[in-house]
């Protein structure tokens, strides 16, 4: 009964972790997203005000 309490207990443990450690990823994931589409929308206008100068 102890054994499998504990091994119960490492899976609800095991679970919060990977929670944790998935959302810490998804959230890095989202600002380099956010920042790669700023980085093109930046280097789409600035050739369109590069062209428009030529």
């Amino acid at each position: 009964m102890g054994r499998i309490l504990l091994l119960i207990a490492v899976a609800v443990a095991a679970f919060f972790l990977l929670g944790s450690v998935l959302g810490f990823l998804f959230g890095i994931l989202k600002w380099v997203l956010i920042i790669g589409v700023v980085a093109l929308a930046v280097g789409a206008l600035s050739k369109i005000m590069s062209s428009r100068r030529a």
